[in-house]
């Protein structure tokens, strides 16, 4: 029993000086940490920036978007950007009018007609129910869906099917779709607007809709509408707006970030070079 005994110390004094070790290990690392700023490695974690589509929507219209640099933030900001009414030449044609003016801005003298002859298109025919609700038509991921002129049916675009257009004239283009409203605002911060989809009356839609489409079941609304982000404050945001032709238009900031969740948190902008 003295010998079972004695292992049993030896066996426990061990592990005792084993954790001692261990806790000096973690408390140094630590230590570095609150001295340095640094995450140690020990405890680093790997983050991946990825935009997830809406739930609605197929996995195919997913996005990975570049991570934006962390900038320090300020209480407000504005940018000075051209603005241009999608009226009367297009009555649905508010994403590609929003478009035209963040080229513009930084330069590239494009118009709206001119873009949205390039603008992708989903061709798929709209079907209808009996009761003249939209059973099937094209998904706005994929292009723009219906006639941008309304001269006949007419819907939209997404942020995935204007997301090519916009990076072949800007190479440093990216997706930030699903990303939080402060990186917006840190976009805006460094003098580069956002192209951004809301509603109409940037409220949360109080009708949906629904309809298939060759990517799976879509859930929409048709106050779906897009803008060019170009300012913030503490209380509001400020839109160049393309159905009304006005720029930096307040909106209370609350109720927008409302609207523009309801849509998915789509939004297009780009890097500076």
């Amino acid at each position: 029993m003295t010998i079972i005994w004695q292992g049993l110390k030896v066996t426990f004094g061990f592990f005792l000086v084993a954790g001692l070790v261990f806790a000096s290990s973690v408390f140094a690392v630590l230590l570095y940490a609150k001295a340095t700023g640094k995450e140690p490695a020990l405890f680093a974690s790997v983050s991946t920036a990825v935009v997830m589509a809406k739930p609605t929507e197929s996995a195919h219209a997913v996005q990975t978007a570049t991570p934006v640099p962390a900038v320090q933030p300020k209480k407000s900001a504005m940018i000075d950007a051209p603005v241009f009414a999608q009226l009367p030449e297009l009555p649905a044609g508010c994403e590609i009018t929003s478009l035209t003016m963040l080229l513009n801005y930084v330069g590239i003298a494009k118009n709206k007609m001119e873009l949205a002859a390039e603008m992708p298109k989903d061709e798929t025919p709209a079907v209808l129910n009996t009761d003249g609700s939209i059973a099937s038509w094209g998904n706005p991921n994929t292009g723009f869906v219906g006639d941008v002129t309304r001269k006949k049916r007419g819907f939209g675009i997404y942020h995935a099917g204007l997301f090519p257009l916009l990076k072949n004239y800007i190479p440093q283009a990216i997706d930030i779709t699903g990303e939080s409203f402060e990186m917006y605002e840190q976009q805006i911060a460094r003098d580069i607007p956002v192209i951004v989809w809301t509603t109409i009356d940037f409220n949360i839609p109080y009708k949906w809709v629904t309809w298939d489409t060759p990517l799976g079941p879509l859930k929409t609304t048709y106050a779906e509408h897009a803008v060019l982000l170009v300012g913030y404050d503490e209380n509001n945001v400020y839109l160049n707006d393309p159905i009304s032709g006005k720029k930096q238009v307040q909106v209370n900031k609350d109720q927008f970030i409302d609207s523009w969740t309801a849509m998915g948190k789509q939004g297009l902008t780009y890097l500076k070079k």
